[in-house]
């Protein structure tokens, strides 16, 4: 029975980019590259349009599309993770329920929430949850991210991943993210199937220290984190701090400078997309940001600077 001790999933999720042309349309074919490229570079399952997706530029029909498109080009190689967030129980249900149907392996679905001051207390949030894993008989995992603004406790997530029948994964990114997951895992025991880091590996060594089984991460360099990964599990844990310590300078750069455009600027010099811009209103990135982000990946080798030359 999937639980804490035998999750259906685990070790490295990344993100995956959304690609666009240079006015902003969706391109297709540099985002089946993008697959491709994350799946060779040593994934265990991929998430597709998380915010570091830019899924908030990106319209509900576009929505169906790049979901189509992803799942039916991955095709089974790998486990992929829709993220189906909305403010409203409905529409999160029903795009949850669209998204197992084309072949999501679990959802990832923040809090309710709107703007910077609409929030909901936690009869409605779970509520909310329970609306969502009632229309779906795939997992779904609470994304604890700082952009919803809605505290969610360890004792409030415990009790909903032990009532709510679908609700077994957590990605928690906010401050304390390892305290947070070393008590949730202590209050919900076997209900925990699935306590994961986030926020782009930055507090990975010690979420693992704290419990985690799996990470989402960037879409950029999944080859340089899973070593950090499975040398944890098989309880080598100078081989983790060493592989750590050599990728955390890149690590930090995207987390910190860069953010969700690093991934693409590194697949467009390693010729994995064609284009690296965001949608407007976003701002490139600025030229120094990028050129300090390619000199320290040129540092490391990862294949995503060869993978499309």
């Amino acid at each position: 029975m999937p639980g804490l001790s035998n999750p259906r999933f685990k070790g490295i999720f990344p993100v995956v980019p959304t690609t666009f042309t240079e006015d902003g349309a969706l391109d297709l074919a540099s985002q089946k590259r993008c697959l491709d490229f994350m799946i060779d570079s040593g994934v265990d399952g991929l998430c597709i349009l998380a915010n570091f997706s830019e899924q908030f530029l990106v319209s509900d029909e576009e929505r169906e599309i790049l979901t189509r498109t992803a799942l039916e080009h991955v095709a089974g190689r790998v486990p992929v993770i829709v993220t189906t967030t909305h403010t409203s129980s409905k529409i999160c249900a029903e795009r949850s329920r669209r998204a197992q149907d084309m072949g999501a392996a679990m959802v990832m679905v923040m809090p309710p929430y709107h703007g910077a001051t609409f929030r909901f207390g936690e009869a409605a949030i779970q509520s909310f949850y329970q609306s969502v894993s009632d229309a779906i008989g795939i997992p779904i995992m609470v994304q604890d991210a700082p952009a919803a603004g809605t505290p969610l406790s360890p004792a409030f997530l415990a009790k909903m991943a032990k009532e709510i029948e679908q609700l077994s994964y957590f990605k928690m990114e906010t401050a304390g993210a390892a305290s947070k997951l070393r008590e949730l895992i202590a209050l919900g025991g076997e209900a925990i199937e699935g306590p994961w880091d986030g926020e782009e590996a930055i507090t990975l060594l010690a979420d693992l220290e704290a419990g985690a089984t799996g990470a989402m991460t960037g879409g950029g360099f999944a080859d340089g984190i899973r070593p950090i990964i499975e040398a944890h599990r098989a309880g080598d844990k100078d081989k983790a701090f060493k592989q750590y310590q050599r990728w955390l300078p890149l690590i930090n750069h995207e987390n910190r400078q860069a953010g969700f455009l690093a991934a693409k600027a590194l697949m467009k010099a390693g010729g994995v997309i064609a284009c690296e811009a965001p949608r407007a209103p976003w701002p490139p990135m600025h030229p120094e940001v990028r050129r300090q982000l390619l000199d320290i990946a040129r540092r490391l080798d990862p294949l995503v600077l060869r993978w499309g030359k």
